[in-house]
């Protein structure tokens, strides 16, 4: 459905351009994104390079370590159906420890670990567990303290200030992922309500 409005936009653009007298825009216009985008492509490359190391060191040194005790509790009551001391929820710490540092490119690899643990102890493979889809909804609603993706795409477009928007980010995010938990939880009430019926 994307690719066809994106489709109908850059065809609606040409035609307009044609129509106008103005169609050696459109040629002006691919060329100058095609660059700009090569521009922050690379810039963002770099930006990112940086974060990621930062968050080895970050693992190397221990900090992770701090941050998974802080979060454990958090995470014992997010997930009360992960039996203690499995791996899936070493990954779902390490994915919400990264998250939570902005480094979403960090945070993937540990959330695929933790989908592919939490399926290994699901009594029914062909159905998510109820840990499952909050793992997911918290995800989606991506709880981050430091958007460093965010800030490393503004620095990368020439933004004056790329930090700006960390409160604004903070407290949307926090919305969002109170939202998604508040719903998980009725969602999980409704499934225990409707199983007694």
């Amino acid at each position: 459905m994307v690719n066809i409005m994106w489709l109908l936009m850059l065809l609606g653009g040409i035609i307009i351009a044609g129509f106008t007298g103005d169609i050696e825009v459109v040629t002006k216009s691919i060329f100058n994104s095609a660059e700009k985008a090569v521009a922050v492509t690379i810039n963002l490359m770099s930006i990112m390079t940086f974060w990621l190391g930062m968050m080895k060191i970050i693992e190397k040194s221990g900090f992770i370590k701090i941050i998974i005790f802080i979060l454990k509790p958090i995470a014992r009551f997010l997930f009360p159906g992960i039996p203690r001391g499995h791996r899936a929820m070493n990954y779902v710490l390490m994915n919400m420890s990264a998250n939570l540092l902005g480094m979403g490119n960090a945070a993937t690899p540990f959330g695929i670990k933790a989908m592919e643990e939490l399926q290994k102890i699901n009594p029914h493979q062909d159905t998510a567990t109820p840990e499952m889809c909050t793992f997911l909804a918290i995800n989606t609603a991506g709880l981050t303290i430091i958007p460093t993706t965010v800030i490393a795409l503004r620095s990368a477009t020439g933004s004056s200030n790329p930090s700006e928007i960390v409160v604004t980010t903070f407290i949307a995010a926090f919305c969002s992922t109170g939202v998604a938990i508040i719903f998980d939880r009725l969602f999980r009430h409704y499934q225990k309500w409707k199983g007694t019926l």
